[in-house]
């Protein structure tokens, strides 16, 4: 406002020149381009509109025109270029998704931002926008810093100015005690303006420090207390601390504020989620899905209730409608591939995740969630092919790791299993499901020179207490580890316990478990399952004893997958 302000007075200085008939002015050659550049610029609607004023002005200054002219036409072209840049930018945002244009509309609206900034060194809200659109995603970090740490030399005696640019050099910054250096300078400067202190408070909850957070927000709501950012933010530190009827309470604030709104009724649910309280969520969302018909987060966020509520046929539904809205949401095939996993329809599921691995064949979540419907359909050889890939770019990768074992341990390879689960322990000793796997193939593999007992009764101690001894096909890894130390007696008594909290699709492996520890005899298992292979080979007969198992070297160890690998289930977004 302030520069468009300055141009209508620098506009009707230079009307009155040339009105008033300025010989110097009148005897330039593209005086006459350059008024009707000023006379485009107060009538400008649109881009085309902006397009016409830079094209006149250009012209203006080719042709000729004398020093005060030319100066005022670079700072009219200037400003030109600012506002183009300013639109363009404040679309980007929003508009960030992995096939959109956003890319091709901020390299536009930077072209011209820095256009502005190259004719006019004065306009420093340019160049805070040149910061804010390369601190996006794929952006120029460099520049982004240079923009900013300019904005603070030259607005020294401009405090808004500069509490925007500490705001975005906090988003810059790595360091979470530089980033709170910066927010606490910027409150220091605005006091009275609730934006760093929100600011500051989601950097107080990414940091764990919940208390700081809220004594931030309830600050900021006394200077304003009817902001829904703000009475949002505070509900959701608020169900951070668990205090969750206060949480709920803020909401109500809110939807008393935003009676139209979906907004409030989906936080409501999250909160609901984490009491927890499934059927009141549901309620909530069902609101909101009545409110916002086409919000394919709200259908999104009930479907995954729903799912919780083992109601798939219905969370599918809502999954559909979803992807009616907005054909290539990802998220939402991701969520599908796993629905139809739930019902059995493996084939489905995979053709599902294929079809997204086509369009992104690189994307490691998509891979890994393929990977996991393969071992679930018993397909445990193309699991490892996309295991191996992944852990081939990132050795370290835990969830390819630990799923790699528990494809190997499908394939009867009980050695490589065993490696693979290693490394997964390195890093990360309290996972249930690992070490529950780790536990089973170290107490049941046929191989002699694999079994360790011992560290497999301590593996399985570690997942029981993890899971409150409240899993009942843990509890039988654990069993199987006290019967390969020899101690039957225990392993009675967890084998039992296993099938009294067993599900009811565990319970007739788990009682020919306990009719083996019966016998005094320890478990033993060794998987060699594939669909594909038996696909490959139709006509061959099933032996009539057991093959004999190869040599342990050549054996590889996968978790003890009891039940099939659970795919990803759909997030509460």
């Amino acid at each position: 406002m302030r520069i468009r302000r300055a141009f209508s007075v620098l506009a009707a200085f230079l009307l009155g020149i040339a009105l008033g008939g300025g010989q110097a002015l009148a005897a330039a050659e593209g005086q006459d381009d350059l008024d009707k550049a000023v006379q485009a610029k107060l009538k400008v609607k649109s881009l085309a509109d902006l397009a016409e004023v830079v094209r006149l002005c250009e012209s203006a200054l080719k042709k000729g025109l004398d020093e005060d002219s030319a100066r005022f036409a670079n700072k009219l072209m200037a400003s030109t270029f600012a506002r183009r840049g300013a639109i363009l930018g404040r679309s980007v945002p929003g508009a960030i998704s992995p096939n959109g244009r956003w890319r091709d509309v901020r390299r536009a609206a930077l072209e011209d931002l820095e256009k502005a900034v190259k004719l006019d060194g004065q306009q420093l809200e340019s160049l805070l926008q040149i910061a804010q659109l390369n601190l996006l995603p794929e952006g120029d970090r460099k520049r982004a810093v240079d923009a900013i740490e300019e904005v603070l030399q030259r607005a020294k005696d401009e405090p808004v100015l500069r509490v925007r640019a500490m705001l975005l050099r906090a988003n810059s910054r790595k360091d979470a005690a530089d980033k709170l250096a910066d927010l606490s300078e910027a409150i220091r400067l605005a006091p009275k303006d609730p934006g760093p202190l929100r600011t500051r408070a989601m950097l107080h909850l990414q940091q764990g420090r919940a208390e700081e957070a809220l004594a931030d927000l309830e600050v900021a709501l006394k200077l304003d207390s009817e902001d829904p950012v703000l009475l949002e933010a505070k509900a959701m530190v608020l169900a951070r601390l668990k205090r969750f009827d206060e949480a709920l309470a803020t909401l109500e604030q809110l939807r008393n504020l935003e009676p139209k709104s979906a907004g409030p009724l989906l936080e409501r649910a999250r909160v609901l989620l984490l009491k927890p309280d499934l059927p009141a969520a549901l309620k909530s969302l069902d609101e909101a899905c009545t409110l916002a018909p086409t919000s394919a987060e709200a259908l999104l966020m009930r479907a995954s209730v729903l799912q919780e509520m083992n109601q798939n046929e219905k969370a599918l539904a809502d999954v559909d409608r979803a992807l009616k809205l907005q054909p290539g949401l990802e998220i939402a095939k991701r969520f599908r591939a796993a629905l139809l996993a739930g019902a059995g329809k493996f084939g489905e599921a995979i053709a599902e995740m294929e079809g997204l691995l086509k369009s992104r064949p690189d994307d490691e979540e998509n891979q890994l969630q393929l990977a996991m419907l393969y071992s679930a359909d018993e397909r445990p050889a193309k699991a490892a092919a996309i295991y191996s890939k992944l852990l081939a770019k990132e050795p370290g990768n835990f969830a390819a790791l630990r799923g790699r074992g528990d494809a190997m341990l499908g394939l009867g390879k009980h050695a490589e299993a065993i490696a693979d689960y290693e490394k997964a322990y390195r890093l990360r000793p309290k996972d249930s499901g690992l070490l529950n796997n780790f536990a089973w193939v170290l107490a049941t593999s046929p191989f002699d020179a694999l079994r360790d007992g011992k560290r497999a009764r301590l593996l399985a101690e570690e997942a029981c207490k993890l899971t409150d001894h409240k899993q009942g096909h843990i509890l039988s890894t654990l069993a199987a580890a006290y019967a390969e130390l020899g101690d039957f007696d225990s392993a009675l008594k967890w084998s039992q316990k296993a099938i009294e909290i067993g599900r009811d699709d565990q319970k007739e492996a788990l009682r020919k478990e306990l009719e083996g520890y019966k016998a005094r005899k320890p478990f033993r298992e060794l998987k060699n399952e594939d669909k594909d292979q038996r696909a490959e080979k139709p006509s061959e007969k099933p032996s009539e004893k057991p093959a004999k198992p190869e040599p342990p070297a050549k054996q590889s160890p996968p978790g003890k997958p009891k039940a099939k690998p659970k795919p990803v289930a759909g997030p509460v977004i």
